[in-house]
This record gives structure tokens, sequence and C-alpha cells, in this order.
């Protein structure tokens, strides 16, 4: 009797382990409704994504393919398998100094234009999220160098800084800037410059657009604290606008930079085949076309593909651990 006695007061005095124990909700599957509705998007989007994959996974099938052997554009039909020899061989891509020199032209090009054009774009959104009365009639305008084909305006820049007959040079002897007309597209030291400032030209203005789009959903609520507050206006915008903007920014610039990377037209049209200014896809078109070597030209193109997905995954890795840190 005594030790059934004990035993009940010690349950009644000492806390049961059961009680403390923290009970996780079990993580269940997804139901059959929502199975189903996975499987009726999946039957949905699937002719589009088969259009996808015709036409753009098998060029790039394609391409791996020829990337493998000695193919010439002469005679496609006969080629022989060589394997990695166009990426590492004697005379592979990986070993040719002018492949090399369109990366470094091509990562150049894509640094100094993508940074100079998101600090411009942010000036410029920040200019068109002003309230004013002429607010849509800029931004209308804003949008006209984006809109403009890029070959189109290459030509149309390329015209204008001829140092025969451009009118930028007039307009700069007339003025006395210059005492001479500058070959802005032929002056080595000149023409990536004038392509990179072609370049910004054109892009800022898609910039500012995505940049405008994240200025707007900031909630005014932050800004009428501040104001309250007697927050200077460096300050809202360093410690408040920027952090909730700055998503935005980093989409806006992984997007220019991967289109940077890619960078044909602006440089063809303006520079030609110039070696000093040629670009990675530039690179790909002279060995395909000027000098029929589709292997090495697929190789090279292969390359290319394999920089922006490199870009590309390192970025939505770091995107997913900064949204699995918060």
């Amino acid at each position: 009797m005594n030790d059934s006695t004990s035993t009940i007061e010690t349950a009644l005095n000492e806390p049961s382990a059961s009680i403390g124990r923290v009970h996780r909700p079990v993580k269940q599957g997804p139901s059959l409704i929502e199975r189903a509705r996975q499987r009726q998007a999946l039957l949905l989007v699937a002719p589009t994504l088969a259009v996808l994959v015709a036409i753009a996974g098998w060029p790039l099938v394609r391409t791996l393919w020829f990337s493998l052997t000695d193919a010439r554009l002469s005679d496609l039909a006969n080629t022989r398998f060589v394997g990695f020899a166009n990426y590492w061989g004697r005379h592979g891509v990986l070993r040719d100094h002018a492949w090399w020199r369109s990366v470094g032209n091509t990562t150049e090009f894509a640094v100094v234009s993508v940074v100079l054009e998101t600090l411009l774009g942010l000036g410029v959104a920040l200019l068109l999220n002003h309230p004013s009365r002429a607010r849509s009639l800029l931004r209308a305008a804003v949008l006209v160098p984006w809109a403009i084909p890029t070959v189109v305006s290459a030509r149309m820049w390329a015209w204008m800084l001829n140092d025969q007959f451009g009118v930028l040079n007039n307009l700069m002897l007339s003025a006395g800037i210059i005492h001479q007309a500058l070959a802005f597209t032929a002056d080595p030291k000149l023409t990536f410059p004038t392509i990179i400032m072609v370049d910004v030209w054109k892009t800022t203005p898609f910039m500012a657009l995505l940049i405008l789009a994240a200025l707007q959903v900031v909630p005014g609520d932050c800004y009428e604290a501040a104001r309250v507050d007697g927050v200077p206006r460096r300050r809202v915008f360093l410690f408040i606008t920027m952090p909730l903007i700055w998503p935005a920014v980093m989409v806006a610039m992984i997007f220019r930079t991967l289109d940077a990377l890619r960078v044909f037209d602006l440089i063809y049209v303006m520079s030609s085949n110039s070696h000093l200014t040629q670009s990675m896809s530039v690179y790909v078109r002279e060995q395909m076309i000027d000098f029929q070597q589709v292997g090495h030209g697929s190789a090279a193109a292969i390359l290319l593909v394999l920089i922006i997905a490199l870009i590309t995954g390192v970025w939505v890795a770091l995107n997913r651990n900064r949204m699995e840190a918060k």
C-alpha cells in the first residue's frame, strides 16, 4: 500500500515527460486535389514546353555535337568526330589567345556598362518617381532609346561619330572643343569607350524602368514616419529606399549582365571585326562564318553558354540562401 501511495505521489509531483514535449505537426504531402491540379497544370504547359525544347533545345544539342567534330561550313555533311580537341586541343579554343582577349573584352564591357547603367538608371528612376505634371511624358520620352533596335541605334551613332561627316565632330569643331576630328570608331583608344557609351545610352532606360517599378511599391508610411522624425533625405535614401528596392536592383543587374555577356550587334556594327573590341559572340561568328570552322566556333559557343549558365546558377543559389535566411 505504501509503495502504491508513493508511486502516485511521485507521479503527481513530477511533471510528465509528455507534457513538456513539443509535438511538431507531421508534414503531410499534397492532397489528391492538389496533385490533380498539378497534373492538369503540367498538361496545360506541356505544348509550350515542347515548343521551347524544339526551338532552344535542338539547336543547343546540334551545336554541342558540332563542337565535338571537325565540321566546316563548306562541307557539313562530311564531319569527323574529334572529341574535345576543339576545346583544349593544340588549336582548341582554350589555347587561342584571341578567345581569351574576347573574354576580357566582354567582361570589361559587361562590368563597366552594367555599373554605369545601374547608377544612371537609379538616378533617372528617382527623378521619374517624383510627382510632376510632365511625369507621364517624361516616362515615354525616356523609353525612346530603348525602343530603337540595337542595329539601328548602332548605325545611327556610327554616322554621328564619323570623323569625316559626323555631326558631333562638326559641332565640337565649331565650338572649339577640339581642333581636329576624332575617329571615335577607328581610334583604338576611343572605340571601346564609345561602344560602352552607346550601350549605356540605349539600355539605361531599361534599368530605370525596372527600378522605377520597385520605387512605386515602397510603402509611403515609411517616408511619412521618417519625415515626422526629421530624418535627413540622405539617410532616408540610404536606410529606407535602397534596402527596399535592392532586390529589384539585383534582378535588373543580373538580367542586364547576362544580356551584356552575349553582346554582338552593337560591337559588330560599330567596329566590324576589330580584334581590339571583339566580344565572345563576335569571335563565334568569325570562326563559323569567316573561317568556316564550325566545330571550333561551336566549341566557343558552348563555352559562352556555360559561362552564362554558371553566373545564373551562382545568382540563383545566392538568392535562395538569402530567402532562406529571412
